[in-house]
């Protein structure tokens, strides 16, 4: 017996990080974040947005997918007759604590180790390390709530 999933909830979480990032990284800290790299914001901008963004928007798709499965994983039991039952809370509160527990777990450490090597300031590494916890727990939350 495999979790059920909502394709139409997966697909809107996966959605989060391009909208909070327009935020995040433009209005909000867009400045902070492109001098933390010492570069311009025009200096950051895609080569090919088309394939940049639709790239990001199947990974963020994959994310979203294994955000949920983690969830209905984690609180899988059997009833009295003995048979495998999925049973979550389905509540954002709780959803959002999955998907920034899957963040601090997963996601971070694979965020600071590159940006190790790729010699990036403790700022950016702050900055992007926020970001990814933010968008994992909403996320989450959504995916949670969203039955």
């Amino acid at each position: 017996m495999m979790p059920e999933y909502n394709f139409l909830a997966i697909a809107v979480a996966a959605l989060v990080p391009m909208i909070l990032g327009a935020l995040y990284y433009g209005p909000i800290f867009g400045k902070a974040w492109a001098a933390s790299q010492g570069k311009t914001m025009k200096e950051l901008e895609p080569n090919n947005m088309a394939l940049t963004y639709g790239l990001a928007l199947l990974v963020a798709f994959i994310l979203a997918f294994s955000i949920k499965t983690n969830i209905e994983l984690t609180h899988k039991d059997v009833n009295d007759a003995g048979e495998l039952f999925f049973g979550s809370f389905h509540t954002f509160k709780h959803g959002a604590l999955h998907g920034a527990m899957a963040g601090l777990m997963g996601v971070i450490p694979v965020v600071v180790s590159l940006s190790l090597f790729h010699k990036m300031s403790g700022k950016n590494i702050l900055l992007n390390v926020v970001f990814w916890l933010l968008a994992m727990a909403i996320m989450g939350g959504i995916l949670d709530a969203w039955v």
